[in-house]
């Protein structure tokens, strides 16, 4: 079946934001050109120029495009059950499968991106922050507000709360990854961060 010329447009731009991806993470933003990303998309230069006016707007759609991503974490951490028995072993299983999303390769490699042009483009670090991590924080408050109110949790702050629960899982991989340029951690580490952290977020709050 032959493809629509909407088809063969979509593509193209497919193909471009994943050269362009690729481009911005390996070179960073001020080392990567139209005609990198125009070679790399396998396109004209005319072509990405087409889809995308300049170089500013496709990097902005592509990080703006990973938020997407938070859903699936944001529906996980807004459906904690409110089980005393299991409060822990519940809180542990999220904690693991959060370190696990926000310790990607990809998802650190475009952290450092957006903090590395933080001071040039400081509208879009903050839209990538609050469609991102600052969504994801105001769920899981909202989950210990919920968890509070049933008597499982003690809590004045459910957003500082949300803050703390997050530090304690993610200062030590987070940073080492961003100091040392790769991730630097096994996922025994990552099940111990967790494991650790929930008992001391628990301690606190239980």
């Amino acid at each position: 079946m032959a493809v629509s010329e909407h088809g063969r447009s979509t593509l193209k731009r497919q193909a471009i934001m994943e050269a362009a991806t690729s481009a911005f993470m390996s070179q960073g933003y001020s080392g990567t050109s139209m005609d990198d990303i125009a070679k790399l998309a396998a396109v004209s230069k005319q072509t990405v120029y087409k889809h995308f006016s300049d170089k500013e707007k496709l990097f902005a759609e592509i990080v703006l495009a990973t938020t997407d991503r938070i859903d699936g974490m944001v529906d996980l951490v807004a459906h904690i059950p409110a089980d005393a028995d299991t409060l822990e072993e519940n809180l542990t299983q999220l904690a693991r499968r959060f370190l696990a999303a926000l310790t990607e390769p990809q998802v650190l490699q475009l952290r450092r991106l957006v903090i590395a042009n933080a001071d040039a483009f400081p509208e879009l670090g903050a839209a990538w922050y609050e469609q991102g991590f600052e969504r994801i924080l105001s769920t899981l408050a909202a989950a210990f507000q919920h968890l509070a109110h049933h008597g499982l949790l003690q809590i004045d702050e459910p957003l500082l709360a949300a803050n703390h629960f997050s530090g304690l899982l993610l200062w030590i991989p987070v940073n080492k990854a961003m100091f040392h340029g790769s991730p630097q951690h096994t996922e025994a580490e990552l099940d111990h961060y967790a494991t650790a952290g929930v008992r001391a977020f628990l301690a606190a709050y239980r």
